[in-house]
């Protein structure tokens, strides 16, 4: 009956609030409160990366993009580190380090998974390595074992290169480049995190459909070494009848029970019987609202 969602996540999307147009056909209330909000975030962003270069910051935050929704793995933080250095316009080091992460990243899932396909060709070739520097075998190995997701191979290939000609190996190029080059390499970066470690659809191992994009994972791949490896630990098993609310240290309260029947379920009748039940709590608590609200009266 249960299903395992995923709560531990990381994210920040100031840069989608930074990037709106404010159109002047807005009503004025709406227009005043997108400056507000813009304000606040930039006022926020300087606090935290300083005033000084304030203009050159500010786009630099924007130019990255959000901070893609992730399952909490051995990324985030580093991910964040090269971030923070592009926003100060330390942009060799969030080079640099942005190709780093790739490389670790490969590192780790091969490492971590390896014991999981040992009856596989490409096996014999990576059981006995400590590491890897030459990321054709990883990506190669990762994509026949069915890790990464298309999109994923894609951008590895792509940070592979970057690495390779501009970051690695010396070109004179990086000289005045190196802004470019960063920028590139950490959207690539962006792109691998978004795709391979994402928190909602459209990775394959979500079921499909779930209202706000709850990441409810499939029954069918529970026993996926990656999933075992990166997303179960980042989940908790529920039914269909739970609810969310926030915690006083900011993380969530599940409130959920454990009383189901012993039966299984498809994984849309799952969805539906989740959506259902919230449907019905969200009714409730408004009649309880206006029931409060009318008894209040005179």
């Amino acid at each position: 009956m249960k299903r395992y969602r995923v709560f531990g996540n990381d994210f920040d999307t100031r840069a989608n609030v930074l990037g709106i147009r404010i159109d002047d056909g807005w009503e004025g209330h709406i227009k005043e409160m997108w400056h507000k909000n813009k304000e606040s975030v930039k006022r926020g962003l300087l606090l935290q990366y300083g005033f000084e270069d304030a203009d050159q910051k500010l786009e630099n935050f924007v130019d990255l993009g959000p901070k893609p929704y992730s399952v909490l793995a051995y990324h985030n933080r580093f991910a964040e580190q090269a971030r923070n250095a592009f926003v100060v316009g330390a942009y060799y080091p969030a080079l640099t380090g942005a190709c780093a992460l790739g490389e670790r990243i490969l590192n780790h899932l091969v490492l971590g998974l390896r014991d999981a396909f040992r009856g596989t060709p490409e096996y014999k070739k990576v059981y006995r390595k400590k590491s890897f520097d030459n990321w054709d075998l990883p990506i190669s190995t990762l994509e026949a074992w069915g890790v990464l997701v298309p999109k994923a191979v894609t951008a590895f290939e792509t940070l592979r290169d970057v690495r390779n000609r501009r970051a690695l190996h010396f070109n004179p190029s990086t000289d005045t480049k190196d802004r470019e080059y960063a920028l590139d390499a950490v959207r690539s970066l962006n792109e691998i995190i978004a795709e391979q470690f994402g928190t909602s659809e459209p990775a394959p191992w979500f079921i499909a459909g779930a209202k706000g994009g709850v990441g409810f994972i499939r029954k069918e791949l529970e026993a996926d070494p990656f999933l075992k490896l990166v997303y179960l630990p980042n989940a908790l098993s529920v039914g269909p009848e739970h609810y969310l609310e926030n915690g006083a240290d900011g993380g969530w309260l599940v409130h959920a029970r454990d009383d189901y029947e012993a039966e299984e379920i498809p994984d849309a009748e799952f969805v539906e019987r989740f959506e259902r039940a919230t449907e019905t709590r969200l009714a409730e608590m408004k009649k309880a609202q206006e029931e409060a609200t009318d008894g209040g009266g005179p």
